[in-house]
């Protein structure tokens, strides 16, 4: 193959979050393994990648000796780079789609693929909760997939979340974290069941709970939080008879003893805390704190902050081993608790 013909077969996704230099590597893998690339073919040279792709010299240099690393290519002076080896497995290509970058979205990321191994090639992309954001990326996706994996959690436009997902083959598509109304049940989905998991995770808090005089759960105005969350948050407060309030704008609530405080977000949780050390309070006693979603630090931060979170590792794995095995399947994700001081 001459270096043009190669040229024209490698593209780079600027919209990806996938290093470049995976893509340089992913595009070279596909190529041997379609047979466009054979065994003895001359790659082009760094600099004349470099320039056709747009892309850094270092970024052409980094992908070639990682290919070289995996004995794909190999390179002699005076011939360049070339096709070394064409006997390369065929991997999974799998197109994952993030509403957000968080501690937990790493989390399933990082489960997703330690469960994958080297099975799968992935290529992430993040849309930053925009639905107009995922249309462009899905209209602008150079090349096919076996798989199509997307957190639907959108600020805004959420009813027209079925009508951009429906630009995915169906029987390619994988939804984690919830359904979307209007999706066939026939798509693979790993989700949480919000309104149920709140309202069992505090029934577990009622003793801590009753200590105090108000429950107030904090959803930030514009959100992409699913709505299930306030639906079973006050399911459980009117079945348990506690008072309790919805806040959109933690910045403005004043923070008064004797009230209990459920945060989603994390800056939340930090303003929170921060707002209540100036008063003077103490926290599991004058206020009670209970935070969405387990990191690693929560059990630290002020001898340790409760939690009710999705076991976000188990989601990753499940999305995996149903891709791994060819499976149709909707799993829900089992919620826990970890009952400490703040409460």
């Amino acid at each position: 193959m001459s270096s043009s013909s190669f040229n024209k077969n490698i593209q780079i996704n600027d919209f990806s979050s996938t290093p470049k230099y995976i893509q340089l590597v992913d595009a070279v893998i596909d190529g041997v393994r379609n047979s466009s690339l054979k065994q003895g073919d001359i790659l082009p040279s760094i600099n004349e990648l470099s320039i056709f792709l747009d892309i850094s010299r270092d970024t052409v240099e980094k992908g070639y000796k990682q290919l070289k690393s995996l004995g794909i290519i190999s390179s002699t002076p005076g011939k360049g780079y070339f096709v070394a080896k064409t006997d390369v497995g065929k991997k999974l290509k799998i197109a994952l789609f993030l509403n957000k970058l968080s501690a937990h979205k790493k989390i399933v990321y990082d489960s997703f693929v330690k469960e994958l191994g080297e099975d799968a090639s992935l290529d992430l992309f993040v849309y930053n909760s925009d639905i107009s954001h995922l249309r462009r990326l899905l209209l602008n996706l150079n090349k096919q997939y076996d798989r199509y994996v997307v957190f639907p959690h959108f600020k805004e436009g959420r009813d027209q979340a079925p009508e951009v997902l429906s630009l995915l083959p169906e029987e390619k598509l994988m939804l984690l974290g919830k359904h979307i109304e209007g999706i066939s049940d026939n798509v693979d989905c790993v989700y949480e069941n919000y309104e149920k998991d709140i309202y069992e995770a505090l029934e577990k808090f009622l003793e801590p709970l009753s200590r105090y005089q108000m429950i107030k759960l904090v959803f930030p105005d514009n959100s992409d939080y699913p709505k299930a969350i306030i639906k079973g948050f006050y399911k459980f407060c009117n079945q348990y008879a506690f008072d309790h309030l919805l806040v959109g704008n933690l910045a403005k609530e004043p923070i008064k003893k004797g009230e209990c405080y459920i945060n989603l977000a994390e800056d939340d949780l930090e303003l929170l805390l921060e707002k209540s050390i100036k008063k003077g309070y103490k926290i599991g006693k004058d206020i009670g704190v209970i935070s969405y979603n387990e990191t690693a630090l929560k059990k630290f931060i002020l001898n340790g902050i409760a939690t009710i979170s999705t076991d976000f590792d188990l989601m990753g794995k499940y999305a995996a081993q149903i891709i791994k095995n060819n499976e149709k399947k909707q799993l829900e994700v089992p919620f826990y608790v970890n009952l400490r001081p703040s409460i």
